[in-house]
């Protein structure tokens, strides 16, 4: 990947920005951290000089002043001279004991520098004075120590600040590199299914993230648009050569019905097989819109509740006399008790078991029996139609519904071959999955068709 590409990249440009951000709440804190160890540190350096002040006065006693001076010389000469002060002087201001010559405090705690008072170098000394006896005692405590951990701690708050700007500012990008590389994967695919590739699919990190989510619906959106690209190549070429041969028929027909018109015969029944057989090019035609229609979504608007069952009973019905009249018995068992309630479309749903029923009745013979059946399951509702007939051959059991696909190669048998790839789009807009089983004799074709979303009502 090219680093300015990488740069103008989205991926990039949101890790850098949450890297910033990161980096931004870090620091924030690590100030509000340093304000409070400086606010601990000089409230124990506080407390530290008043215990030693505290300690050194109670060896005061009333007219007792040796205690005290000896306490602050042994005090004085415990300490280097410069980490520690101790003064005690008379009201003239004459030093008794210390290890400093003597200067002005204000009683309390307060603050001085350290050459102010003779001492070496620059620093800050704490300080608390006070009257004990008459007499003016000062005891101080350097700040050496505290700026010490003071400087240790911003020390390491700024390496820790560098650190992590450095981690969060490379792991955003390598996260970005990552994804960036992912988001290439996906236009180099789009790029070629632009190009014509239709089997070209999105590769899978396989971690269930969003780009993950997305990628598999995007990948399902191609799968169905290489189907119907395929669909309708299949479709035209398969136009092109069953509507040839009645196209020829039809122009046959004409011609002779010119060649008889041209020597005074009747050319009525021409006439009526010419019209006959432009209805039936006609039929396919208005087949193969409606079942585009039908695949494009169109008649969901039109989606309510239906009975299944009530449904399939009226087909049943219908097709009773039908199929006894061919030889033939339809039933409908068992027929359920109560509602099987779905989301759809009674006129859709109607025509799809009827074309199931009109196929099983015209592929095969007298004595066939035909049933319907409904079950109700975990999963939803099955609904199938099965005969004891001939079947299907397994190899073109997945053939036939292409549109426009028959059995019967030599087209001696009516029909158009539309009639189970209108099932098959029916099904599809129900959300419906279709099985074809061999039943040894004969051919069952189940649909599985999801319970209305808000239950049976």
């Amino acid at each position: 990947m090219h680093r300015a590409r990488l740069l103008r990249s989205t991926p990039f440009r949101l890790a850098l920005a949450f890297s910033l951000l990161f980096i931004l709440a870090f620091l924030a804190a690590g100030v509000v951290t340093y304000q409070f160890l400086k606010r601990d540190l000089a409230a124990a350096l506080d407390a530290s000089v008043r215990q030693t002040y505290s300690v050194v006065a109670s060896t005061y006693a009333p007219d007792d002043l040796e205690d005290l001076m000896a306490a602050v010389e042994t005090y004085a000469r415990l300490n280097n001279g410069e980490d520690s002060i101790f003064l005690l002087s008379d009201a003239t201001g004459k030093r008794l004991a210390g290890n400093v010559a003597p200067f002005a405090a204000p009683d309390g705690l307060s603050t001085i520098d350290a050459g102010a008072i003779g001492q070496k170098g620059d620093d800050r000394i704490r300080i608390l004075a006070g009257t004990v006896g008459g007499n003016r005692l000062v005891v101080g405590e350097s700040y050496a120590e505290t700026d010490d951990l003071e400087h240790i701690a911003l020390m390491s708050f700024g390496w820790a600040s560098v650190v992590i700007a450095i981690l969060a500012c490379g792991g955003g990008a390598f996260l970005a590199a990552r994804a960036q590389r992912r988001l290439d994967g996906i236009e180099k695919a789009m790029a070629d299914v632009s190009a014509g590739n239709l089997a070209r699919r999105i590769p899978l990190a396989g971690n269930g993230d969003d780009i993950d989510v997305v990628t598999g619906h995007m990948n399902q959106a191609l799968d169905r648009l290489s189907g119907l690209v395929e669909g309708m190549r299949q479709v035209s070429a398969d136009i092109a050569h069953d509507l040839k041969t009645p196209l020829n028929r039809l122009r046959m027909t004409v011609e002779q019905a010119i060649e008889h018109g041209g020597r005074g015969g009747d050319v009525q029944a021409l006439l009526i097989d010419a019209r006959e057989e432009s209805d039936r090019i006609n039929a396919t035609f208005e087949a193969l819109l409606r079942i585009s229609q039908i695949e494009a979504g169109a008649r969901k608007a039109r989606f309510r509740p239906v009975d299944l069952g009530d449904t399939m009973a009226s087909v049943a019905e219908i097709y009773g006399g039908v199929a006894e009249d061919n030889g033939q018995t339809l039933d409908f068992s068992p027929r359920p008790d109560a509602p099987s309630m779905i989301h759809g479309d009674r006129e859709l749903l109607t025509q799809l078991f009827v074309n199931l029923v009109e196929n099983a009745i015209t592929h095969c013979p007298p004595m066939t029996a035909i049933r319907l059946a409904l079950q109700a399951g975990p999963e939803g509702f099955a609904a199938s139609v099965r005969d004891d007939g001939p079947g299907i051959p397994e190899a073109e059991r997945e053939l036939v519904f292409r549109r426009l696909y028959r059995l019967d190669k030599s087209r001696t048998t009516s029909g158009s071959g539309l009639g189970l790839s209108l099932v098959k789009a029916i099904a599809d807009l129900h959300g419906a999955a279709i099985t074809i089983e061999d039943r040894q004799p004969g051919l069952g074709i189940t649909l599985l068709f999801p319970p209305h979303p808000q239950g049976q009502s």
